[in-house]
């Protein structure tokens, strides 16, 4: 298959800068130099390239948007195309740096102490340190507010109880943001690898995110210093302030496996001979590529100019609901065409389209459901909560 130049059908460069372009580039290239020659022996093992963690570091990946403590400070349109080019590669890969940056650096950097910033921070930006995110419970995935983990106020520390479900990173992670209920408000702590009754381990059995690593957290009468505590955020704000930057980076990172997908299925439709011709000269086959072309160009438009809102201020909490919801789900659509367009051929490892939608399937349902994005949106167009 021919080398990734890109989708770009109505002209998308010209709205960026030449610095987004750049950045652009050089993640593109070090996504096909880096990752595209060793992901599938990864997604068949299970496992995670963890050396990647500090390459993603040093090239600025981790926590890019964010400003000081040794983090690139970028704006929002070349932190999409970072999410863009690294889930191009792969789900998993997209899925560490966003739970790095804007699952546990952000809320560091948006609700933690100068300690805590100063501590974190510059290694979880240099991937020097793993971070992970705790918010989902065995019971408790689109209703966060019923979560049961909860810590006590013993004077000169809190001890933490509860388990949580579905954590990326989590058996890698060098710490966690874990968010509790401490006297009946969420509120946001610092957990630490190492403390006494704290475990993470690893969630096996997956068809999706075979690339990822993905966990339990268990906390068993955990000791939790009183300045681990995260003092400037509490109730739900904190831990969704959090997942609409991840959502965000999510709304980007679809369209990277899309035109994964959309690159494999042309450049197979193009060699692929059936009848004496190229598969790509039926017309079957050609409406299938203009609609791929049609639904990522409309969803490159959408991320664009929610990166353009997410800049200037003007972005409200529902477009990003829009977004993530759409551009997954027409993602996971142009995965499955796409491996309708392989044939048999597309259940192989030797082509990335059933990673892909088998990747897609989880990107579908976790940081919101699909169907929980509909209902946020229900809610702005109709003033009524559905979901409760």
């Amino acid at each position: 298959m021919a080398r990734f130049e890109g989708l770009d059908f109505y002209d998308i460069d010209a709205l960026l800068t030449e610095e987004e372009r750049a950045i652009r580039d050089s993640v593109r290239s070090w996504v096909d130099d880096n990752v595209i020659p060793i992901i599938e022996q990864h997604a068949r093992a299970g496992t995670f390239p963890t050396h990647l963690a500090r390459e993603m570091g040093e090239m600025g990946f981790l926590g890019a948007n964010l400003d000081g403590y040794g983090c690139p400070g970028l704006n929002n349109i070349a932190y999409g195309l970072i999410c863009q080019e690294l889930e191009r590669g792969d789900s998993g890969i997209r899925s560490f740096a966003s739970v790095q940056g804007s699952l546990v650096m952000y809320p560091i950097h948006a609700f933690g102490t100068e300690a805590q910033k100063e501590t974190w921070l510059p290694r979880l930006a240099a991937g020097e340190a793993i971070g992970c995110f705790g918010l989902t419970e065995p019971d408790h995935g689109s209703n966060p507010s019923g979560m049961v983990t909860k810590a006590e106020d013993k004077g000169s520390h809190y001890v933490l109880n509860g388990a949580k479900m579905w954590i990326t990173n989590g058996t890698l992670a060098d710490v966690a943001v874990v968010w509790a209920k401490l006297d009946g408000v969420i509120h946001g702590f610092i957990v630490e690898k190492g403390m006494e009754g704290f475990s993470a381990p690893e969630m096996k059995g997956k068809h999706s995110l075979r690339a990822s690593v993905t966990s339990e957290l268990v906390f068993d009468n955990v000791e939790i210093p009183k300045e681990n505590l995260l003092p400037h955020v509490k109730g739900l704000r904190g831990p969704f302030s959090c997942l609409n930057n991840a959502r965000y980076g999510i709304s980007w990172g679809a369209l990277g496996a899309a035109m994964a997908c959309f690159h494999a299925a042309r450049s197979y439709s193009v060699e692929r001979t059936q009848f004496d011709r190229p598969i790509a000269s039926f017309q079957l086959v050609q409406n299938k590529l203009a609609w791929m072309l049609r639904e990522i160009t409309k969803g490159q438009l959408l991320a664009w100019k929610l990166g353009k809102m997410k800049d200037d201020g003007s972005l409200i909490h529902e477009q990003i609901s829009l977004a993530k919801m759409n551009n997954v789900d027409i993602a996971l659509q142009i995965a499955r065409v796409a491996r309708d367009i392989h044939g048999a051929n597309g259940i192989l490892d030797e082509y990335p389209v059933m990673r892909h939608m088998a990747n897609l399937e989880s990107v579908y349902t976790y940081e919101g459901t699909h169907d929980i994005h509909n209902l946020i949106l229900g809610r702005w167009i109709t003033g009524i909560q559905a979901f409760v």
